[in-house]
């Protein structure tokens, strides 16, 4: 609707389609468009109320701040204020209005772009004209006004005809002559410069435009600037009237000489650059004026020298990019060197004037203002003058910027300084040559800071420090910086990861220098975002950083110099810290230079040194300790806990003769702080430690802790035992882990005795810490231990449950494996609960078929009932690892002979569904093999809840091959039993169990209703539809409807794709599924009333029965057409409308009580 509104329209021909979508394209990113247009036409009835025109303002300002991109929206925006004010019939008040609108549209883009816009015919520059000198310059209400006409005027001037033609007969009716429009403008521009509004500015542009004239500068621009220089001349900067007067004329001086010609204006130069040096500006209090005398000053410069680039500069490659890959990398290496000759030549037609020598000086003077507009307008001055020197002069010009970098002088000349050296570097005017003098200012540069105060200064030039680095990188090759890349790299790092300010860290960290070492690692890890969290870049990032060599003693030096004696306190402290951390990296260094550089700070007169360097020895020296207390556990505890290991696991099964010997004492110390302490071994080592270890205690304690052949040595079992189920309980990930694999290794004469005792102290640590969502890999290891301790202990039916695996506790250890296969813990990793339950599925199957070889009678059927109804549904489910995993061994039970599980559920038809073949055909990996399979057991009551459970999180997941594949499978059996009512009733009790089961639980619930979407979509019920307030339709409403407070945007919508799918049904449910819609469209989300408005005019074209038809036209116009995303108060209107046509009684809003 807004491209219809927007296009100029264009028929037929596949440019105009072209360009149609090309604008239904750029368009779909401002969708207020019509927002906006509305407003404007709104302008007319709004100008004479001054709330009504406020409120329009605020709310176009809205308009324009959120999109400043769009080129062709300011177009018709333009179009439509032109009309309004070219009106006569518009009154002044809407004129000055429509301004007010076209100078926020004007700051979209600027000035200098939305100025191009207005038109400028012939006919435009008398009324505009006109119009200008009916204004007030005085009226402050209406400079916008004002500021737009002269910026038209401007536009105006730019006509190719002399403006003598334009003036006609000079006579008036009266017989009075009248005023040619040259001399009107002229006047008019002159007056507009002495104004104190914004309109001083467009009368600037409007003098670059007009005097550039031929016409015109012929006959006046001589005496425009004497006027100019007059009124410099007797004005002051003491009152704010003359400031601004100054301003204007300044101003009007440095545009002109921007767009003008040099052969018009060579001539006038000198006399304006004596007129500024009489005046002395650069010692004005006005740092504006300072500005635009720096800036006219340049501009004066440029206009002494010829326009020429040097012919000496240094170039890396061609502006054209087509050019630079065309040329081989000799040719482009060659073409960054000017021949001599041809340097030498260009060189002696140099004509210096001496006027340069005095704009360089007053530049030179720029840099060290106080201000950083007027030192950052000297230093574009200076490079764009330096272009234009001899190769002499420039370096002698490269040497005074230089001497900015003295530590005489104050922080505004370094920043100045460096402000200039980017500018040179960029422009190729600073020759490779001088790198040697420039670097290492630069790298001072970067750590710049001077304490005034209680605070310190320099934070802008280490800024400014960063942008010469980033120049540098740009403007050479990288040969030429081969030589400085380590200094260079070592101080933008620090500032880096060091830097007090965000704003340097974040520059240093975007300002990477060539090809520095490791750059893309470090860039990786100290991004604009890593870099924003000081305490992140101390504590983390450098320590990251320090881990390359050639970094590690630069940024030590640097923390231990300059930031354990800096003035901020946490900065001190967060050194220290670091200092701390860094001292792995060089534990020698730091004790044998750092700390002796320390010591006699410690005692100094500098209270802030002392503060630091005191916390930094503590630091240092509690990290050595820790350091050589863990020396065992570094690389070398890594290599050599395994071997050990491996040593203890080898002399055991040797039955070296020890026993008793107070060596296996140690063994088993060795064994047990290894087990404690994984964690603090390299992650891809634990693995691998832990392995080794479980080893070596399973044949450690089967060779020494035996009293008798079959018979443990009490105080040993007691105490290992006892131990590891503590360890169970460790607050460490991997002390729990290293616990349970230990228990699990245990001989079974050592758990002989203590089955109870080890299966309780496994259940609770997986209850617990499943409860709690934490300690995911212990939980998996205990679950696998479990399954290890049973098999050990074997299975005895009437045997003790400290002893074996009986009937009385058999029910316990299923209880534990069945509940680990509900573990749906997620945290960032994903769904690291599918461990645990893939190791419950692989323990489930080693028990029952030990149960089931051994003792069959104590496995009872609902346990076999339970595990077969667990591993389906796992079957079912969306990961295909795990659903792999629980198909194996769904089928490795139900074929398995020797022994037979007994009591399977539907033996019979689940060896129809899965012959024996399809143990080792089927590739439960595919969806597409899985799921053809699986939804079979769909058909089996038993089996019914469980398979549609896992199927339900396939079909509403979002892996394509899954959600296709299971949803083709699952409709594919529902036609099956499409005629069968008695087949569909009990599927959809089923989907009600399951959706009643799980409404608070999201995992389930989204992609439920997603499936249930899914469903009502296909037609899946139409045999509920038949019957008028079917049950399955009531109770699945009401469920739905438990949703409505939720504030999950994700359940609201697929509960709304729900609620238009049950509008096919029949009855007094249409109506209430109708009341649920309508009140979502009034609901607080906006995203939840768009949703909404879209699903139902969707569902209006898919169901002709939902309103009548004398109405549905209107109902999907309103649907349609209407702003769901405004204010409630707005769409609650449309939405009672569509009440009444609907024929649903209207939400009544319920006031809360307050107490």
């Amino acid at each position: 609707m807004t491209l219809m509104e927007t296009e100029s329209g264009c028929s037929g021909g596949d440019g105009g389609e072209l360009d149609a979508v090309v604008s239904a394209c750029v368009l779909g990113g401002f969708s207020e468009a019509s927002e906006s247009r509305a407003l404007l036409s709104s302008l007319p009835d709004v100008h004479g109320d001054m709330m009504a025109s406020e409120s329009t303002t605020e709310r176009f300002l809205g308009e324009t701040d959120i999109h400043r991109c769009f080129h062709f929206v300011l177009e018709w925006m333009l179009n439509i204020i032109l009309d309004i004010v070219r009106s006569e019939k518009s009154p002044p008040s809407l004129v000055h209005l429509s301004f007010k609108f076209l100078y926020i549209i004007c700051k979209v883009r600027g000035y200098k772009i939305f100025m191009q816009l207005f038109p400028h015919e012939v006919a435009d520059v008398q009324p505009v004209l006109d119009l200008l000198t009916r204004q007030d310059p005085k009226d402050s209400e209406t400079w916008e006004t004002r500021y737009m006409l002269l910026l038209w005027l401007s536009m105006t001037c730019l006509i190719p005809f002399d403006l003598y033609r334009l003036d006609g007969h000079l006579e008036s009716d009266s017989g009075q002559a009248r005023e040619p429009i040259m001399d009107r403008i002229l006047a008019i521009a002159k007056s507009y410069l002495l104004v104190s509004d914004c309109s001083r500015d467009a009368a600037s542009v409007l003098i670059s435009k007009f005097m550039t004239r031929p016409d015109v500068k012929q006959k006046h621009l001589g005496d425009f600037l004497d006027w100019n220089l007059t009124t410099i001349s007797q004005t002051s900067d003491q009152s704010m009237r003359d400031i601004m007067v100054l301003d204007g004329a300044l101003q009007s001086l440095a545009k002109l000489y921007k767009h003008g010609k040099r052969d018009d204006l060579l001539q006038y130069a000198p006399t304006i650059l004596q007129c500024l040096e009489q005046k002395q500006l650069s010692e004005s209090s006005q740092a504006m004026l300072r500005k635009l005398c720096v800036k006219l000053i340049q501009r004066l410069g440029l206009t002494f020298l010829k326009p020429r680039l040097a012919a000496w500069r240094y170039q890396r490659g061609n502006r054209s990019l087509a050019a630079n890959l065309s040329m081989s990398q000799s040719a482009i290496v060659a073409a960054a060197v000017t021949p001599e000759a041809q340097v030498q030549k260009q060189e002696e037609d140099y004509d210096i004037p001496e006027d340069v020598e005095t704009v360089i000086e007053q530049l030179l003077v720029g840099l060290k203002d106080k201000e950083t507009i007027v030192r950052w307008s000297a230093a574009k001055g200076i490079g764009r003058v330096t272009g234009r020197l001899p190769k002499e002069l420039a370096d002698e010009v490269v040497g005074s910027v230089l001497d900015c970098f003295s530590f005489q002088e104050t922080d505004n000349a370094w920043h100045g300084g460096c402000l200039a050296l980017a500018e040179l570097g960029r422009r190729g005017l600073l020759l490779p040559s001088r790198l040697t003098d420039v670097v290492p200012l630069i790298v001072k540069s970067l750590t710049y800071e001077e304490k005034r105060g209680a605070c310190s200064v320099g934070s802008n030039v280490r800024d400014a420090a960063c942008y010469v680095c980033w120049s540098f990188a740009r403007a050479y090759e990288p040969k030429e910086l081969k030589p400085f890349v380590t200094d260079i790299a070592s101080a933008l790092l620090i500032t880096t990861v060091f830097d007090r300010d965000v704003n340097c860290r974040r520059a240093a960290s975007v300002s990477s220098v060539g090809t520095f070492p490791h750059g893309i690692d470090i860039l990786t890890a100290a991004d604009y975002f890593a870099v924003g969290n000081l305490t992140n870049c101390y504590l983390n990032i450098s320590v990251y950083i320090a881990g390359f060599p050639e970094y590690t003693k630069a940024m030590i030096d640097h923390l231990a110099a300059m930031k354990i004696n800096h003035w901020d306190g946490v900065i001190r402290e967060l050194a220290t810290k670091a200092l701390h951390n860094l001292t792995p990296q060089a534990p020698d260094y730091m004790a044998a230079t750092v700390l002796p550089q320390l010591l006699p700070v410690a005692v100094g007169i500098d209270l802030h040194g002392r503060h630091g360097a005191i916390l930094a020895c503590a630091e240092i020296t509690h990290a050595l300790y820790k350091l050589g207390l863990q020396t065992d556990r570094g690389f070398c505890g890594e290599l050599m806990r395994p071997a050990m290991c491996s040593l203890i696991e080898k002399l055991s099964l040797s039955k070296m003769p020890f026993k008793g010997d107070p060596v296996i004492a140690g063994w088993q110390e060795l064994i047990d702080d290894t087990i404690k302490t994984l964690h603090l071994f390299s992650s891809g080592l634990k693995d691998s430690i832990m392995a080794a270890v479980v080893s070596a205690l399973s044949a450690l304690c089967e060779e020494y802790y035996q009293a008798d052949t079959g018979q443990a040595d009490s105080d040993m079992q007691e105490a290992l035992v006892s131990q590891y189920i503590e360890g169970l309980k460790s607050p460490q990930m991997l002390a729990r882990c290293g616990s349970a694999l230990a228990l699990g290794c245990l001989p079974t004469f050592m758990i002989h005795g203590k089955v109870m005792q080890i299966l309780e102290g496994l259940q609770q640590m997986c209850a617990l810490s499943q409860k709690e969502g934490t300690f995911t890999e212990a939980r998996r290891d205990a679950v696998r231990a479990v399954a290890q301790v049973c098999v050990k202990a074997g299975v005895c039916a009437q045997g003790s449950s400290d002893s074996s695996l009986c009937s009385e506790n058999v029910a316990e250890v299923y209880g534990v494996l069945l509940d680990s296969m509900t573990d749906y813990t997620t945290d960032s990793r994903g769904d690291v609960g599918a461990w645990v339950r893939e190791a419950a599925m692989s323990s489930l199957m080693e028990v029952t078929l030990q149960v089931a070889g051994d003792a069959p009678e104590i496995l009872s059927a609902d346990l076999v009932k339970c595990t077969m109804c667990c591993l389906a549904q796992q079957s079912a489910e969306k990961i295909d690892r795990s659903r792999a995993h629980a198909g194996s061994i769904f089928l490795r039970l139900l074929h398995s002979t020797e022994p037979a599980v007994p009591h399977i559920p539907h033996r019979e038809e689940l060896l129809n569904i899965f012959p024996l073949e399809t143990a080792t055909s089927l590739n439960w990996n595919a969806p597409s093999q899985a799921f053809r399979y699986i939804t079979k057991l769909l058909g089996l009551p038993q089996y019914q809840r469980h398979t549609l459970l896992g199927i339900t999180v396939s079909v509403g997941g979002i892996t394509q091959s899954t959600v296709e594949f299971s949803s083709q499978w699952l409709f594919d059996y529902l036609r099956g039993i499409q005629g069968d009512a008695t087949a569909m009733t009990q599927f959809g009790d089923t989907l009600l169990i399951i959706f009643r089961d799980n409404l608070r639980n999201d995992r389930v619930s989204i992609p439920f209703l997603k499936m249930l979407n899914q469903m009502l979509a296909n037609g899946c019920f139409e045999i509920f539809a038949t019957q008028e307030n079917h049950p399955f339709c009531v109770e699945l409403l009401n469920l739905c409807k438990e949703f409505k407070k939720t504030k999950c945007i994700s359940k609201l919508r697929a509960c709304t794709a729900v609620f238009c799918g049950l509008v096919q049904f029949q009855g007094e449910v249409k109506k209430k599924v109708l009341s649920q819609l309508l009140m979502l469209l009034c609901h607080h989300f906006p995203v939840v009333r768009k949703t909404t408005a879209s699903q139902m005019y969707e569902t209006m074209l898919t169901y002709d029965d939902v309103a009548d038809a004398e109405v549905l036209d209107d109902v999907m116009t309103v649907l349609s057409d209407t702003n769901w995303e405004s204010d409630l108060a707005t769409v609650r209107t449309h939405r009672n409308q569509l009440c009444d046509w609907l024929g649903v009684p209207r939400p009544q809003v319920i006031a809360k009580v307050t107490k």
